[in-house]
């Protein structure tokens, strides 16, 4: 090994990983979270979806700018709905909402109660086709190479495309934690004629022994901070 290899060598102390969940991220993760993250207000960096028909998901950077991506490829390790319903107008910014669910079933706060049923959760009473509660879904993310999961919080626009995208997937065997999964963004329109960016899921491949055992233990972590 020549002298400029072996100072390398002895500089880079990076952790470097391959492949989905493996045996030592899950061991890194644990020990993050338990320890360095414990009794911080932590939250997993997020992946954006554009506005206006954009292609490319903003993700954050290693620095503050964002990196464009017109591809993410991923395990999807946890998912669930993300209901919110603000009785005024949503201002931006970390205020909770007025009523909020995590399972798309029971609401919590005001008015609270079935979702189903609830007259917020109706088409109509946010506007002429939409409703004044904003079904979302949130994605948790693990791409290769890395410890921590990154989020995408799924607009309603795009919330057909992932059903049918587990749906496929359920009917083949396949649980989305057990999978890698590649989503792009394209453009679709509104009955308004309004253009946004919509998310869409192909399968990759299926996820090796150990990457499926390291994967669903780092999905337990990974619930306690959804």
């Amino acid at each position: 090994m020549s002298e400029k290899n072996e100072a390398a060598e002895r500089t880079d102390t990076t952790v470097q990983t391959t492949g989905f969940g493996t045996s030592t991220d899950l061991s890194i993760l644990k020990d993050a979270l338990e320890g360095e993250c414990a009794g911080l207000d932590f939250q997993f960096d997020r992946i954006k979806i554009p506005a206006g028909g954009g292609l490319a998901f903003e993700v954050p950077g290693e620095d503050e700018e964002p990196e464009m991506a017109k591809t993410i490829t991923a395990v999807i390790a946890y998912q669930h709905p993300a209901y919110a319903y603000y009785a005024t107008k949503f201002q931006g910014g970390s205020n909770p909402p007025d009523c909020g669910s995590l399972d798309g079933i029971h609401g919590t706060g005001n008015p609270g109660g079935l979702c189903k049923t609830c007259r917020f959760n109706q088409f109509g009473s946010g506007g002429k086709k939409a409703k004044a509660c904003k079904n979302r879904h949130m994605l948790y993310l693990i791409r290769e190479g890395e410890i921590f999961p990154v989020v995408i919080n799924l607009p309603t626009g795009s919330l057909r495309s992932f059903k049918d995208y587990v749906k496929h997937q359920l009917t083949k065997g396949r649980r989305l934690s057990e999978i890698v999964t590649e989503i792009k963004l394209v453009k679709d329109s509104n009955e308004d004629s309004i253009t946004f960016s919509k998310a869409v899921f192909k399968f990759v491949r299926t996820l090796t022994p150990e990457e499926k055992a390291a994967v669903g233990q780092m999905t337990e972590l990974i619930k306690g901070y959804a």
